[in-house]
């Protein structure tokens, strides 16, 4: 169920800690989008601007997300489609359905990124993944959040 029907949305070049309910947070900078899940459940939802995830239009007064945003990974397992500021709900989908999506994903970013190929130097220290004091950085949550969503 629905709970919010609208989202305003605001561009910020950083994504703030804290997010209000009913609200489309947007960073061009990172090419990433940030919402409370829009059936109330308070949990965080990630969507990613890439070739092949997400897609943000604004139309100079409104802002649409392309494909519709799936929870699967949330206890609330919410889907729906977020249109001109508004929130519309879509159909639940079953297991089956999720885990062909999860493959379909899969194999287009396979497709489209390859298959990565580890140039490390033997011994070489691995890229640090938060600044130097401690705090996470945008990109380190932003990851951290992807990858608890999607299992």
């Amino acid at each position: 169920m629905i709970r919010y029907h609208r989202l305003e949305h605001r561009f910020f070049e950083h994504i703030p800690e804290q997010l209000e309910p009913g609200v489309l947070y947007i960073s061009m900078e990172y090419g990433t989008a940030a919402h409370l899940c829009c059936c109330g459940c308070g949990a965080e939802v990630i969507t990613p601007f890439t070739p092949t995830d997400w897609k943000m239009t604004f139309d100079g007064e409104t802002v649409s997300l392309r494909p519709s945003v799936g929870n699967w990974s949330l206890p609330c397992r919410s889907h729906y489609v977020i249109e001109r500021g508004r929130v519309t709900e879509s159909m639940p989908w079953s297991d089956k359905q999720v885990a062909a999506e999860r493959r379909r994903d899969k194999a287009v970013k396979d497709q489209y990124y390859g298959t990565p190929k580890r140039t490390e130097a033997v011994g070489s220290a691995p890229a640090p993944t938060q600044p130097s004091n401690g705090v996470p950085g945008l990109w380190s949550r932003i990851t951290r959040r992807l990858f608890g969503l999607w299992k």
